[in-house]
């Protein structure tokens, strides 16, 4: 008992701290905010993938395979078979890491259509409460939105708030990678907002692969906006403890597992990680072992779950940047019993180099236009290191 009252007295000050910075909103988010369940097991449909034989070998079991097994699988199909698979699992489809890209989105427009048209019947449908018809249509069209002209869908799983993974560029032929990975209140409601674009991770991609082909026009890029994990909501209990980046770190392994096995690019994917995305990526890190080191970018992050950079392993490059008009500075950068993310990333003890963020301001606003964290982040994803500038080189 008096162990529990402890942990609801640490999470109310960690909550607090932000509140207090980011009043109002991000007050009553932290009032209102309930544990998350994480996602961790195959789409539906994976049942009846596995308990079909109708192709005279079994099928990589989603849960299971790994991207190597899944590529090679996908490699001996002939069109009929992919073109049945797709038709009749797409969400199976649509999430094997390891399946080649263009047939995922493929997979993804089938499964999206079916949830654009599930949740129009619902709104429709009288019987129901306003809320549920509201919330319905409100279903609708955010997966009608990613039903857009050249969109591609990596993966889609309206399970809970759902999660969205897409892509700009040509993972084919990419000669770099960037992988971001967001925050808290990242679903598929919150995946693509027009209002604010940068509060999205479809905004915050968008903005960084503008920003590389505007430094480099004859690299041949892609970005892939990340939300295939279930990310808190607000800054609640979710918000200070790793429970969630703990289920997230094998989804974001898998994906670049099966990125290694569909895209060639010249190093390993440059991981940009936002917020509570860096707490993610920082559980994620000591798994990751590229014959290259793999650079991750720490920015606005309440940490990365350890206290040194060293922590992470030899295979990450880390970077990091916070802005002085970011709330997030203002959080406890420490660890106890559980809650909190460790030592701050920016600082020089961590031990990751640190950039400029100079324009930028506010949490979500690392990405804007003209900012040095904009132009760090593309420069960092390109590989151009010399070109990234530090914070005294701008500031002082």
């Amino acid at each position: 008992m008096q162990r529990r009252r402890v942990k609801r007295i640490l999470i109310g000050v960690f909550a607090g701290c932000a509140a207090l910075v980011d009043a109002g909103a991000a007050a009553a988010q932290a009032a209102a905010s309930n544990e998350q369940l994480a996602i961790t097991t195959p789409p539906a449909g994976s049942s009846a993938w596995v308990a079909d034989h109708s192709f005279g070998r079994d099928l990589p079991d989603p849960a299971t395979a790994a991207p190597a097994a899944v590529a090679a699988f996908f490699a001996g199909l002939k069109p009929a078979e992919l073109d049945r698979l797709v038709a009749e699992y797409p969400l199976v489809v649509g999430n094997l890491d390891g399946a080649p890209p263009e047939v995922r989105y493929r997979a993804n427009r089938v499964a999206l259509t079916a949830e654009r048209d599930r949740a129009r019947q619902r709104a429709a449908d009288t019987t129901l409460d306003a809320t549920t018809r509201a919330l319905s249509l409100s279903r609708a069209n955010d997966s009608e939105r990613l039903l857009g002209e050249g969109r591609q869908i990596l993966a889609f799983d309206p399970r809970g708030r759902g999660l969205v993974t897409e892509v700009w560029g040509d993972l084919a032929t990419a000669q770099r990678i960037a992988v971001l990975v967001p925050g808290s209140d990242a679903d598929l409601g919150h995946f693509d907002q027009s209002g604010d674009p940068l509060r999205s991770p479809a905004g915050m991609a968008r903005a960084l692969y503008t920003e590389e082909h505007a430094q480099s026009p004859g690299t041949r890029t892609a970005v892939v906006a990340w939300t295939g994990y279930v990310t808190p909501q607000g800054l609640g209990p979710d918000a200070v403890t790793s429970r969630l980046a703990d289920a997230a770190a094998p989804r974001l392994h898998r994906l670049l597992g099966g990125l290694e096995q569909t895209a060639h690019p010249e190093a390993p994917p440059a991981l940009l990680c936002h917020s509570y995305g860096s707490v993610v990526c920082g559980t994620t890190a000591p798994t990751l072992h590229a014959a290259q080191p793999t650079d991750v970018v720490a920015f606005g992050s309440p940490g990365m779950g350890v206290d040194s950079a060293a922590e992470l392993g030899t295979g990450v490059q880390v970077w990091a940047a916070r802005n002085p008009g970011d709330w997030i500075g203002n959080v406890p950068y420490l660890e106890v019993g559980g809650l909190g993310h460790g030592a701050d990333p920016t600082t020089h003890a961590f031990g990751a180099v640190s950039i400029s963020s100079l324009g930028a301001n506010g949490h979500t606003g690392y990405l804007a236009e003209g900012t040095e964290s904009r132009h760090n982040f593309a420069a960092i994803a390109l590989g151009h290191y010399g070109d990234v500038t530090g914070p005294s080189e701008t500031q002082g």
